[in-house]
């Protein structure tokens, strides 16, 4: 067995140490790239493959409404988008004010909001602040949010009118998405 002096044990150890900088920082960089993939990718769409299963129904309490509630049953034969949301979800305040502008130009299409792991206060006073018209839930437990699997936010859901789930975006949507996916909706239901 051969001793290194103390010159060449020093030598080896800087090219250890250099070649595991390389090794750490190409790790890094990796890393770094799957998770912007990730993020960038965040509005992940299964239009037209959600298998149209039938929709969790759902009926909470209607967001700064004492006393009414939001049902899915409400809109029976009519095609409703489901969006789980919260005033804390930065994506949110992105897709919350292209949802609020979007609902103004299609208002005839349902377009149900429900908060989740929130504040009264807090939902409402971002709601008027995105200038949301569309009628909104509060979800405090998550039942609706746990019935539809919702495990981040925020994710939105295109029912059609046999409350059939054609089409969900797990992330933020986008007007592409919303417009590819309401003709989903909307349909003529086959056989």
């Amino acid at each position: 067995m051969s001793m290194l002096s103390a010159p060449g044990a020093a030598r080896l150890t800087v090219r250890l140490a250099g070649r595991h900088k390389v090794v750490s920082a190409a790790v890094a960089v990796f890393t770094a790239m799957v998770i912007a993939v990730s993020v960038t990718a965040g509005n992940v769409s299964t239009s037209g493959a959600a298998g149209n299963r039938a929709a969790p129904a759902f009926t909470l309490a209607a967001l700064g409404a004492p006393g009414r509630q939001v049902s899915l049953s409400q809109y029976a034969g009519r095609a409703v988008i489901v969006n789980f949301w919260a005033s804390w979800c930065e994506p949110c305040q992105q897709e919350t004010s292209l949802l609020a502008r979007w609902h103004a130009r299609h208002g005839p299409v349902i377009l149900l909001g429900l908060d989740e792991n929130d504040t009264t206060v807090s939902a409402l006073d971002f709601a008027r602040a995105k200038g949301v018209a569309y009628p909104l839930a509060f979800d405090p437990d998550m039942s609706a949010a746990s019935a539809y699997g919702v495990n981040a936010l925020p994710q939105t859901f295109f029912l059609n009118a046999r409350h059939q789930i054609v089409a969900h975006v797990a992330g933020v949507v986008t007007s592409a998405l919303l417009a590819t996916d309401l003709s989903l909706m909307t349909a003529p239901a086959g056989g």
